[in-house]
This record gives structure tokens, sequence and C-alpha cells, in this order.
């Protein structure tokens, strides 16, 4: 993390002159001082683990009371903790997969922190899993006249834009606007669902559902792939190869990538199998 200089605190209006004096500005306040929960008593972070579909049982929990950018990947480590995680492997490259990626919950967690009514008291931002879905939300509604449509479409208004501001600095915002569309485009390729957005009495939540996946996405080859692979005969990597106008390394990543997202199957003894074909997955109706 970079070190900030006093004209960089005043640019950032992390600070400001008053009675000739430098003060953090309440911004500056939230975001690093020692003592915020005086102030901002409800500041931080509740996540809990609950087993089943309510609130009933709960299995773990933690207060997270970092700084306001360090607590989002706090929050990344407690749902870690608890989610499931399946590994994919490409070519000679591994990578995990996990119930509900990553990119996805980070843009939920940094979203709320930065929009959260920090005047609200009575409840801090919570983070929780359940058995079918993950809810993260802060305090306050969305700003006057901006709607849940509006930000499906990309329009969106800082409520603290000092944290706004010192997020994007730090590269944990990436670009104004499109974290919404970011967790869309992340559950969409993971097969999910994209996650519900709702204003609940003085709270705002977005939640992601874990158990009701459907098909990823499929890209153009993917599509042609398929549709090739659709006379149920069984294609060669060289004869799709020939047809996708591809190279067969290019042929073999691709379908390699299909089998992991159970599009296709492979029947063959081995990788270097001459008589090895493939053929389109029996996916459930």
């Amino acid at each position: 993390m970079r070190k900030l200089d006093r004209a960089a605190l005043r640019t950032l209006n992390l600070t400001a002159r008053h009675q000739n004096r430098e003060v953090p500005t309440v911004g500056g306040y939230l975001l690093f001082s020692r003592d915020r929960f005086e102030r901002f008593p409800d500041s931080w972070i509740q996540a809990g683990c609950f087993a089943g579909r309510d609130r009933a049982r709960l299995i773990d929990s933690i207060e997270i009371r970092d700084s306001l950018p360090k607590m989002p990947e706090a929050a990344i480590a407690f749902l870690k903790k608890h989610m499931k995680k399946e590994a994919v492997i490409r070519q000679v490259h591994r990578s995990d997969r996990w119930t509900v990626p990553l990119v996805a919950l980070r843009e939920a967690i940094v979203n709320a922190i930065v929009h959260a009514d920090y005047r609200e008291r009575g409840a801090p931002l919570r983070v929780a899993m359940f058995e079918d879905r993950i809810e993260i939300e802060n305090p306050g509604l969305l700003p006057l006249g901006l709607t849940i449509d509006d930000l499906q479409h990309g329009i969106s208004r800082l409520r603290n834009r000092v944290i706004g501001r010192v997020f994007h600095e730090l590269g944990l915002i990436a670009q104004w606007g499109s974290g919404i569309q970011r967790m869309n485009s992340a559950c969409r390729e993971a097969g999910l669902p994209n996650p519900i957005l709702e204003e609940l009495a003085h709270r705002f939540r977005i939640t992601f559902l874990i158990d009701e996946k459907r098909p990823p996405s499929l890209t153009s080859r993917e599509r042609k792939i398929l549709d090739l692979l659709a006379d149920g005969k069984g294609w060669s990597t060289s004869r799709l190869a020939g047809r996708l106008r591809l190279s067969a390394r290019a042929t073999r990543t691709a379908l390699l990538d299909m089998i992991q997202k159970g599009l296709i199957i492979e029947v063959g003894t081995s990788p270097q199998d001459p008589k090895r074909r493939y053929y389109p997955a029996k996916l459930d109706d």
C-alpha cells in the first residue's frame, strides 16, 4: 500500500483545513482512524456461516474490525473457509473453482463497504453463508432517485465519495459503475443465476444462490463444436480441427475446457489414443 504525504491526503479529501488545522474528513476518519468505532460503532462486518437455509443454527462467526481497505479480503478468507472448492485442470495448469466465484463475492463486499450508510445505528455490515445462498448486506438504501434497474445497467451513485476514491486508488474498484455487471458475468460463466439485488427495510442486500445452477454460457466456438457432435457418431480431434480451421493444439484446448464444463465426453484409452473420439454429454433436463 503506497504512503501518502499531506498533499495526497488533501487531494483524496482524507483531510481538510479547519480553523487553521489539518483534520480528517468523515471519509478519512472511517478509512484510517484507530478510533472510528467511537463515532461509527457499526463500521465493521459481522460474518456468519449457518447450517441449513435459515439462522437457526450458527456454525461459525467472526467480527471483522480491520481498516476498511483490509475488510474485503478478511471477509473472503472467512467465506473460503466454508465454501466448497474443486480443482480444474487445463493442460498443465491447475486452478480452483469455488461454489461462488471469488471475483463476484469480492465485488459485492467492496460494494457494501463503499455504499454503506455509516450513520445508521444498530446493525453492522453482514456476510451470511447458508446451504443454498450467500447474503452480503449493508446499512442504507439506494440513494434517492437510483433504482435496482439502474444498477443492472451500470448506473451508480457513490454514497461515500472519499471511500470510493481511495478504494479506486488502491485497486479495489476497477471501473466506476461496473461492479454489478462483473458480478453477473462471473456468475453466468460459473453456471449460476445472476445475484439478487434488493432493498429490505433500511438495508441493501445482494444474494448469491448456490443451489440453482444452470448450464454455463457457451462461446460461439463451443456452440459450433456441439453442433458438429450432434450426429452422435463421435469426432476425432483432427476432424474437428479441420472443420473449425484451428490447429490441433487449439482444438484440444477447447475440447478440454468443454470436458471440464461437462458439455462433452471423451472416449478413448489415453490422450495419445488415435481412436479417441468426442461426444456430447447427456445433460439433465
